[in-house]
């Protein structure tokens, strides 16, 4: 068999799988994603083992240390992917929820209920902790999944899915159900990405250059997760204090991930109390700052100037871009301009203000008074997250349960016929 036979097949069984997990009790779903927790603990010494193999290619490639952050599998993130599979089994099951019903004039009873969306293609990058995370998902809302993680984790992923995959059979989901492509075949996803007639919607996790790939390759629906260019503004009406904490949490409690602030906007009466001291304690942790012309005037020290191209840039690191303006309308056309759609927050105690900010900034996810970190579908409560949606269609945000289904309408009648 060749690789397209291969692929094609794959997806063929996932398809067959899917509409059997479809209709699978939520105690059975339940219960399997309760065991794979369990397994991921009991087999950890094998998952850190595979996963160093991964870390010893990532340093011989001279890999960025942030990269290399996302890729490592430590005793507390493994512990953190059991919770998420056991936090998913305790959430409620979105399949068969009725979303709304109602009763026409001709008595016609209509329900529409949330369905599964199907065949759920992943494609994701450095994070082994999405392989667990997307599987448990898609089984508790009744979707098949075909994964394809990226090569520089290629034996972490393959580790994570064998353990999975072998504590699904032990349980009435068909193995089929979960699906994992060569990380290092390029073809073979490609190929994935033809399939419309078995695979409802393709979800790529990563650099923008990927996103685009998939976006420009494939005549399956994709739901994307564009950059994460995320900024707050200090406003004149700012608590400093609060700022500060709020701005140091967003950029440097972990810079790798897409909801960290790459940008950060102060209005020019609050510049002057807030820039030499914020400038001065995230050098001290580390931060390469980047500012405007301004920015560099007030702080009076050597720091680099901002280019055009910073205030476009997710930097997934220990730098960051600093603006002062001149208001609050200035502030929204920058986020608006530069921003990538995903999370942005202002720091002000006006809520004339805040009411406008949140309005008029066209984000997936705003804030009042509190980072950007937040933006996590555990941390809104939704258990693990497939990623951040930064489309506008069919989802976006944390995509969670209740995003991975679609609905349909059922229709009962007493004999009706239309005249």
């Amino acid at each position: 068999m060749n690789s397209e036979q291969a692929i094609t097949s794959m997806a063929q069984s996932a398809q067959k799988a899917g509409r059997v997990l479809a209709s699978i009790p939520t105690s059975k779903k339940n219960h399997a994603l309760r065991r794979m927790a369990q397994a991921l603990v009991r087999h950890q010494d094998y998952l850190t083992a595979e996963n160093k193999k991964d870390l010893a290619g990532a340093q011989s490639q001279n890999y960025s240390k942030a990269l290399i952050d996302r890729l490592t599998l430590t005793e507390k993130i493994i512990n953190e992917m059991k919770n998420c599979l056991s936090d998913t089994a305790k959430l409620k099951d979105p399949v068969g929820q009725v979303m709304e019903s109602f009763k026409r004039p001709n008595g016609l009873w209509i329900q529409k209920i949330r369905v599964p969306l199907g065949v759920v293609a992943i494609i994701y990058e450095s994070r082994p902790n999405v392989t667990s995370d997307a599987i448990g998902l898609c089984l508790k809302s009744g979707n098949a999944a075909i994964l394809k993680g990226g090569r520089e984790a290629l034996y972490s992923n393959q580790a994570v899915f064998k353990i999975l995959r072998d504590e699904l059979s032990k349980t009435e989901i068909p193995i089929d159900a979960i699906q994992l492509l060569p990380s290092d075949d390029r073809r073979a996803f490609g190929f994935l990405l033809k399939l419309d007639k078995y695979v409802d919607v393709v979800i790529p996790r990563g650099g923008e250059e990927l996103i685009h790939f998939v976006a420009e390759n494939t005549r399956i629906p994709v739901i994307k997760h564009y950059q994460g260019i995320c900024h707050t503004y200090v406003s004149e009406h700012a608590d400093l204090n609060m700022a500060h904490k709020i701005c140091m949490n967003a950029k440097v409690q972990k810079p790798g991930v897409c909801n960290a602030m790459e940008t950060m906007l102060i209005h020019k009466d609050a510049a002057l109390r807030f820039l030499p001291v914020i400038v001065e304690d995230m050098q001290k942790a580390g931060v390469e700052i980047r500012g405007c012309p301004l920015t560099r005037k007030i702080v009076k020290k050597a720091i680099k100037a901002a280019s055009e191209k910073d205030w476009d840039t997710e930097y997934l690191d220990l730098i960051l871009s600093v603006k002062v303006v001149d208001r609050l309308e200035e502030a929204i056309d920058h986020i608006n301009t530069h921003g990538s759609h995903h999370s942005d927050c202002i720091v002000t105690e006006d809520k004339k203000e805040a009411k406008q900010f949140l309005q008029s900034v066209d984000s997936a996810c705003l804030y009042v008074n509190a980072s950007t970190r937040f933006t996590d579908g555990h941390q809104f409560g939704f258990g693990a997250e497939i990623g951040i949606s930064t489309d506008k269609l069919h989802a976006r945000g944390p995509m969670a349960l209740n995003e991975l289904t679609t609905y349909k309408y059922l229709v009962f009648g007493k004999g009706q016929i239309r005249s």
